[in-house]
């Protein structure tokens, strides 16, 4: 199987270089600065799981021919267009696509262009980062990729994308059912996300105010409905699961997208808290909370935009 991967940063970076480290035929599609990184000093990891440095592929757009058997996507849900522009060059008769983007919204637009037969779906349970001088940081002990066919039926190439993870040392599972796992993921996600972004403030932190664990049970129970007005209730152990995980006063969990207003940085707005708040409305749910939160973000990409963040967010 030859894999492309877009990208070699946290997520990209971290599975890519695993497949490669353990002979998979992987290449990586990435910008100019990326490629001297990686064409200097290889592909450089941390993690729990052992340290690498892993020669590896890289290629320029300009330089990718459509022989893929598959593309790794991993881009942010606000790259997305640029990056379905940028592998199309490498899609062959036969390719598929994983994207392994937050939510569930992606899906649709790849769909639209590329054909569902060909895009699968696909989650990444991992925390990793890309340091200044390109080393891949892993910061917990996971990594674990979640799989699957929209039409639910686990090919040979599916199958062989299975083994190749197994090799690496990666968690893999076939999903039966991925686009079920992405709604319970994006249910998880829109929760933490709506909170911690809107409070500017990790889990913890939010519990211990008088109305914390109230307003994040209340979220996760919109999210929960939403998502079951979807088509896809969450079983009672996922629902006991996460009304414990949301109720820690001692947690330090927050979103990745709360993370990034607080250094300034682009954010998953639209395909997140604003997705979330068109099927709230769509299925006539309270939305009060949805919408501040979406509104609060969208305010914060103006700010951004106009160069008119706080001195320490815009460092």
């Amino acid at each position: 199987m030859k894999i492309l991967v877009l990208g070699a940063g946290g997520v990209g970076g971290y599975f890519g270089g695993r497949l490669a480290q353990s002979g998979a035929d992987v290449s990586f599609l990435v910008r100019e600065k990326r490629k001297q990184q990686l064409d200097a000093h290889g592909l450089l990891i941390e993690s729990h799981f052992g340290d690498a440095t892993v020669p590896v592929a890289t290629h320029l757009r300009a330089d990718i021919r459509p022989d893929y058997d598959l593309v790794l996507l991993t881009c942010k849900a606000y790259d997305l267009s640029d990056a379905m522009d940028t592998i199309e060059g490498a899609l062959g008769d036969s390719t598929v696509i994983l994207p392994l983007l937050n939510g569930v919204a992606h899906l649709e637009l790849l769909n639209q262009r590329f054909g569902a037969s060909r895009v699968w779906g696909g989650t990444a349970k991992i925390a990793a980062t890309v340091r200044p001088d390109g080393v891949i940081r892993h910061l917990n002990e996971w990594h674990i990729l979640t799989f699957g066919a929209q039409d639910k039926i686990a090919s040979s190439k599916i199958k062989e994308f299975k083994a190749l993870l197994d090799k690496a040392g990666v968690t893999a599972v076939v999903s039966p059912d991925i686009t079920r796992d992405l709604w319970m993921k994006l249910v998880h996600l829109g929760t933490i996300a709506t909170l911690t972004s809107l409070m500017r403030a990790n889990a913890g932190e939010i519990n211990r105010t008088p109305d914390g664990k109230a307003l994040f049970q209340r979220v996760l129970e919109t999210n929960i409905q939403i998502a079951s007005r979807e088509g896809y209730p969450p079983d009672p152990s996922f629902i006991a699961s996460y009304r414990e995980l949301f109720s820690q006063s001692d947690s330090i969990y927050e979103a990745s997208l709360a993370r990034d207003i607080e250094k300034g940085g682009p954010i998953e707005s639209d395909h997140i808290l604003g997705f979330l708040l068109e099927r709230c409305r769509a299925h006539g749910l309270p939305d009060d909370i949805p919408c501040l939160a979406y509104t609060h973000a969208k305010a914060y990409e103006q700010r951004r935009a106009a160069n008119r963040l706080p001195a320490r967010a815009a460092a």
